[in-house]
């Protein structure tokens, strides 16, 4: 079984709702997977755009939300999930919005492209405090088993 990350908000490569961004109420899409294999000891979920800020000339990858130590008997994040939500022992890591949890897309300028990673990892992961996403994908290095990702786009209404 492969391991696949799917949403009821939006298909692969289609647009973002405008509810899960800046424009809307800023809250995270739904999230169901299926296909984790056997030996998973943890779950990564990482979503950022590659595109900023210009699509046409981008200049870094924007890291709008990490999760990590999300247990593999977890199987769903519901819309707009809050903290106290998350799956029990999930940590969360700092975006580039400077915070921890969700920030949904905002583009500057043009359609952005927007990768929602989620690996399968055969550990669970230390207390990292509060990391960013290469302090998570230095600690999981040589610990990924598998990997699956939904690509969704938005652009701003101009």
């Amino acid at each position: 079984m492969t391991l696949k990350l799917t949403s009821t908000a939006f298909a692969h490569e289609g647009a973002i709702p405008r509810i899960h961004t800046c424009e809307g109420q800023d809250v995270s899409p739904p999230f169901a997977w299926s296909g984790v294999p056997a030996k998973t000891k943890s779950l990564v979920l990482i979503v950022d755009d590659p595109d900023a800020p210009d699509p046409a000339a981008p200049k870094m990858t924007w890291v709008h939300w990490v999760l990590y130590n999300i247990p593999p008997s977890a199987t769903v994040l519901p819309q707009g999930v809050a903290p106290k939500q998350l799956p029990a022992g999930t940590l969360q890591g700092t975006s580039d919005f400077k915070r921890t949890g969700y920030g949904g897309p905002c583009p500057p300028i043009g359609r952005h492209r927007y990768f929602h990673k989620l690996y399968a990892l055969d550990a669970v992961l230390p207390d990292l405090k509060n990391p960013q996403k290469p302090d998570v994908e230095k600690a999981m290095k040589g610990h990924v088993i598998e990997q699956a990702v939904l690509m969704g786009t938005y652009q701003k209404n101009q």
